[in-house]
């Protein structure tokens, strides 16, 4: 999908779809600002009909006006003074959703005077992208004609020389990674994953490296490959490397976990734990990945970025791991794995060994590691960890700024009484109250203490039942929008 502006008097408009948002005061005015296409008076007329009153999340839609317009929807914005883009966002998302197998072009008109910067106005065209999102690989509309292919934004005067083209690059990111969390474990394998990743690198010239099994036990990873063990399927250690022309001024880490399916292991998944859907155990994965697409075509300038992701599946046979078994990480701490269906974490601690001895200024992983943090926060916010103040405080920022909500959960260092072993290092579960946070606890175990670190929760939101905001039910791809607005705020 591609995003325009029709900078010309709206007289000379040709389209067959437009949405229009109108505050509450005036809507008798604002209507004037649309006689380009429908009498004005005459939809007064059925506006005050339908006791419209441009309330927010008030909607009205007119089909087939006239020979020129085919759609016309009208969003109640509420009062100018209480205007909330959130709400302008999720209001366009749910209308875009409606049209986008009706109509191959939209047009949008808002009150622009009341949108105060570029920057707003590049959330909204992300949010009408990402609302009109399908995924129909695997069903039978898959080769459906009429999909809505351009946004049309009408009137942006105020902003002449406004360009979509990095907002289009994060769409696309966010896109992929919506595209890997929902394919089925069938198709994507760790094997696949690889060749995404390689397909990334070729696409905007990274470099990749990719480590086999073999490989893998040579750097000592036995965390990583313990969870391995369990499936026919040969684990793929990924490592993509953005690094741009010139000086660099800073070197980061993006680690993602990879379970591409988790079915608990010997401690197998049962009743409400939803083994069905952790096809989405990858969803940390997903978002590096998609981030690495997006910032692989804005190219940062000044960074060194590193995207590693430690891909498996984690299955039962003859070899799989058993619950009491101990194993050694590439750090040489050695683990007492007292259940299997924590295995997220054994392989991110290989993951952040080996993103640690990269010697990076910042590490920042990604997982769906907890049903404690579903616990806690629920499903539209996910829980971070972080051991320096001033990288909790950027994170929290950037999260803010795209919309995706953050909340800094405490690394309670008391809490690691409950990773105690009696035979190894440490255990790779606690007790079950606070399980969020001694799993943050145990990941911080596996890397260089220097280097400041992040570790983001996302189990409750890479994945909505139902229409949700800008996400259509799903996948979200949760995280790719903050992680590259972190890494924009750098070049700033």
């Amino acid at each position: 999908m591609q995003f325009s502006t029709f900078q010309k008097d709206l007289d000379e408009w040709q389209g067959s779809s437009l949405i229009f948002g109108v505050v509450k005061e005036e809507i008798e005015s604002q209507l004037e600002k649309i006689k380009f296409v429908v009498n004005p008076k005459l939809l007064l007329k059925k506006v005050k009909a339908k006791k419209f009153k441009g309330e927010k999340g008030e909607i009205l839609n007119f089909e087939f006006l006239d020979q020129k317009l085919e759609t016309l929807i009208i969003i109640g914005l509420g009062k100018s003074k209480e205007l909330n883009k959130s709400d302008i966002k999720n209001s366009l998302g749910d209308q875009i959703r409606k049209i986008v197998d009706k109509n191959e072009k939209t047009s949008i008109l808002l009150p622009w005077k009341l949108i105060n910067s570029q920057v707003e106005i590049h959330h909204l065209a992300e949010s009408a992208r990402l609302s009109a999102y399908k995924d129909n690989r695997f069903n039978k509309k898959k080769d459906e004609k009429k999909v809505l292919k351009e946004i049309e934004f009408l009137n942006l005067n105020k902003y002449e020389n406004i360009c979509f083209e990095e907002t289009e690059k994060i769409c696309e990111g966010v896109e992929l990674a919506r595209r890997l969390v929902a394919a089925p474990p069938n198709s994507l394998t760790p094997q696949e994953m690889s060749i995404t990743a390689s397909q990334i690198a070729k696409d905007h010239d990274l470099e990749i490296k990719i480590l086999d099994a073999k490989e893998c036990e040579n750097l000592g990873m036995g965390a990583y490959l313990a969870v391995a063990k369990g499936s026919d399927l040969e684990p793929k250690f990924i490592h993509l490397t953005l690094k741009s022309d010139g000086p660099i001024k800073e070197k980061i880490a993006l680690v993602g976990k990879g379970l591409t399916f988790d079915s608990g292991g010997y401690n197998l998944k049962v009743g409400a734990s939803q083994i069905e859907m952790m096809k989405y155990d990858m969803g940390g994965s997903a978002a590096v990945l998609g981030a690495a697409k997006a910032l692989g075509a804005i190219k940062p300038k000044g960074l060194e970025i590193h995207f590693i992701v430690a891909a498996c599946e984690n299955m039962i046979n003859g070899s799989a791991v058993h619950p009491g078994d101990v194993v050694k990480a590439s750090n040489g701490k050695t683990i007492e794995i007292n259940n299997t269906d924590a295995e997220g974490r054994l392989t991110l601690a290989d993951a952040l060994t080996y993103a640690s001895n990269l010697k990076p200024d910042s590490i920042i992983d990604l997982a769906t590691l907890t049903g404690a943090i579903v616990i806690a926060l629920g499903n539209d916010v996910a829980g971070f960890w972080s051991n320096n103040n001033d990288l909790a405080k950027e994170l929290k920022n950037a999260s803010a700024e795209v919309g995706e909500e953050l909340w800094q959960m405490p690394l309670k260092k008391s809490y690691k009484e409950g990773l105690k072993s009696h035979i190894a290092d440490m255990k790779n579960t606690g007790p079950r109250a606070g399980g969020s946070i001694t799993a943050a606890l145990f990941l911080e175990e596996f890397f260089d203490k220097e280097i400041k670190w992040a570790h983001i929760d996302i189990a409750g939101t890479c994945w909505t039942d139902k229409n949700k905001g800008i996400n259509p039910s799903g996948a979200t791809g949760f995280g790719v929008k903050t992680l590259v607005q972190w890494i924009k705020n750098k070049l700033d």
